[in-house]
């Protein structure tokens, strides 16, 4: 086996890395624009359109405990996280960090995958906020005809067939048009999501404002809808084994606790993008300090938001109506006269909230990109950085236009299901690694500490591993087939020009 396989970067030469005047970018961001970016990446479809899903379909009006129980997975993973960014001020977030525990392999592999969440979740979310904007225009008189507003391809349990339409227009300028935003400045880039993360926390909090005055507490009745598949629920009197294992085969995550566990695996997807932070660490000003803070800060604002708003919207409208496109604006609708001037605005709200979920996600996918390349693990030209606005804009550039033609040309329903395991992984290499560190650097000075090591990174790796393991069959293969595209660039190309190996040479 390549001795140099699993080479590891040491920490003098990722801090080295960070002051290399070649592959500098300018330091604008605070702890302030940190946060933000996290809660601007947090706060899109997952409380806009997840909520009224999982409360319809797994949860009820529990869905805030769903939330809670996710949150709960994603702080253990955001605490290691905080640890190595206060450590580590690189960009590349867990290939990175990967790079400094696992060696440079684990490092390509945990990078690829970064890639592959980062590039389908924008893509998914440009959708997302074509089927907002195009109802918002309706609401006005003006009409995108679908055959430029959908998906032309549709992937179902039939395979694949046409939808009859020609591309979805809006989803790629969206993305076109956050591209070409990331490309001039991230100072410019940070100052337009600071703007659209206020518009959006605004709306939601006009929202439980609003609705708590409508809550109708008769629809938290029970807080917990009964399952009838829960196997404390069988007849065991009559037992017959055929019968009882076709009785164990109905989905059981409907409603009970079952329910609940599902609806947090369902709604995972909507904490997705907070570990995007720690891809701008070469951007932040002091980002030992402020990366931690953005991580933690954001995770906690967004969880404590989508408490509230599943609380308020179950309590508005029963949870057996929310399996819909919209849910905040069916429940609005359902209070009455009285709140239908807020239904423009939530939809405003939310076209502004998914258009900084774009932004983030393409901020972090042409950073890990950008990171790769100056390691020599893929083309030097993804490396450089434009001379006037000082931003990767090769790289962000072809992001933009790989995410564009997805969005363009899939549903989805196939592009979400790829994300939730990419980031999945990324958190289970960074709980990991963590563990590793303390062993192999112990002396090294942190920022910040990740508490009860190694109980919090073996927890964290855990509960993600295991919603990996509840992800559908299909979106394993899609996976492994990224994975294997990624091994014939690593040992074909990146191998051969990889830095550290060069290095290690002399």
């Amino acid at each position: 086996m390549d001795k140099n396989l699993f080479i590891r970067k040491t920490l003098a030469e990722l801090d080295e890395q960070a002051d290399n005047n070649h592959n500098s970018l300018k330091r604008h961001l605070n702890a302030t624009n940190l946060t933000l970016l996290g809660v601007g990446c947090v706060i899109g479809a997952g409380i806009f359109v997840l909520t009224g899903t999982a409360a319809a379909l797994h949860a009820g009006p529990a869905v805030a405990l769903s939330f809670v129980i996710s949150a709960f997975g994603c702080l253990l993973a955001g605490l290691c996280y905080a640890e190595f960014s206060s450590m580590i001020p690189v960009s590349g977030s867990a290939y990175t960090y990967g790079y400094a525990t696992m060696g440079e392999f684990v490092a390509w592999i945990i990078g690829w995958d970064l890639i592959l969440e980062y590039l389908f979740g924008s893509a998914t979310v440009a959708v997302g906020w074509s089927g907002y904007v195009t109802s918002f225009l309706a609401d006005f008189g003006i009409v995108i005809p679908s055959a430029l507003s959908q998906s032309p391809l549709i992937f179902d349990h039939n395979g694949w067939h046409s939808s009859g339409a020609i591309i979805n227009f809006p989803a790629m300028f969206i993305v076109a048009l956050m591209t070409t935003l990331l490309v001039i400045g991230i100072k410019e880039s940070a100052k337009f999501n600071n703007i659209i993360v206020l518009i959006k926390v605004t709306v939601i909090l006009l929202f439980i404002g609003f609705g708590i005055s409508h809550i109708d507490t008769s629809n938290w009745q029970p807080f917990i809808p009964y399952n009838s598949h829960d196997i404390r629920n069988y007849d065991w009197s009559g037992f017959n084994f055929l019968d009882f294992t076709k009785y164990l085969s109905i989905d059981s995550g409907q409603f009970g606790w079952s329910g609940i566990l599902t609806g947090a695996a369902v709604v995972f997807f909507a904490y997705v993008g907070f570990d995007a932070v720690s891809t701008t660490s070469q951007e932040a000003i002091n980002p030992k300090r402020d990366v931690p803070r953005g991580i933690l800060f954001s995770l906690l604002i967004c969880t404590i938001l989508y408490i509230a708003v599943s609380l308020v919207l179950t309590g508005i409208l029963n949870y057996k109506y929310l399996n819909v496109e919209a849910p905040i604006a069916l429940a609005i609708n359902h209070a009455g006269q009285s709140l239908v001037w807020l239904r423009p605005i939530i939809k405003i709200g939310a076209i502004a909230g998914l258009s900084s979920v774009v932004l983030v996600l393409l901020l972090g996918q042409s950073r890990v990109f950008f990171t790769m390349a100056s390691d020599g693990l893929l083309w030097k030209s993804f490396a450089k950085t434009h001379n006037k606005y000082k931003t990767p804009h090769i790289t962000t550039i072809v992001t933009g236009s790989v995410a564009a033609f997805f969005a363009g040309l899939f549903p989805i329903g196939l592009l979400g299901e790829m994300v939730s395991i990419g980031t999945l992984f990324a958190f289970v290499i960074v709980s990991i690694g963590i563990i590793i560190l303390r062993k192999k650097e112990p002396d090294v000075k942190r920022g910040f500490k990740t508490p009860w090591v190694p109980l919090v990174p073996i927890a964290g790796a855990l509960i993600c591993i295991i919603q990996m393991a509840s992800l559908p069959g299909d979106t394993w293969m899609r996976l492994i087939i990224w994975m294997l595209i990624g091994f014939v660039i690593y040992f074909f190309y990146g191998r051969k020009h990889s830095v550290s190996r060069k290095n290690a040479k002399k």
